[in-house]
């Protein structure tokens, strides 16, 4: 078992994202900016999704399978051998 404690920071935005700045991060004169972001932040509707798309990505580069019934289960098979990979998202 594995814990990624900050998966949903890891997203790629596919679009771009404009927030207000955060709290005590204003300068004085320009507190009408805004912020682009370059990754998901938490609370992000498409964090989750992103983080999602990444995973699989980096996953089946190391030669997983994605399930075609269950996309949160992997399969690598080698020979006789094989690895079954189950994700899960615990917020806890």
């Amino acid at each position: 078992q594995m814990d990624v404690k900050t998966a949903f920071l890891n997203g790629d935005l596919e679009e771009e994202v404009y927030m207000d700045q955060p709290e005590g991060f204003t300068i004085s004169g320009k507190e009408n900016l805004v912020c682009k972001l370059k990754k998901s932040i938490y609370g992000l509707k498409q964090a989750s999704r992103q983080w999602y798309l990444k995973f699989k990505d980096t996953i089946t580069s190391y030669g997983f399978v994605e399930n075609t019934v269950d996309r949160c289960i992997y399969i690598n098979v080698n020979g006789s051998k094989f690895v079954i990979l189950v994700l899960y998202v615990d917020d806890m």
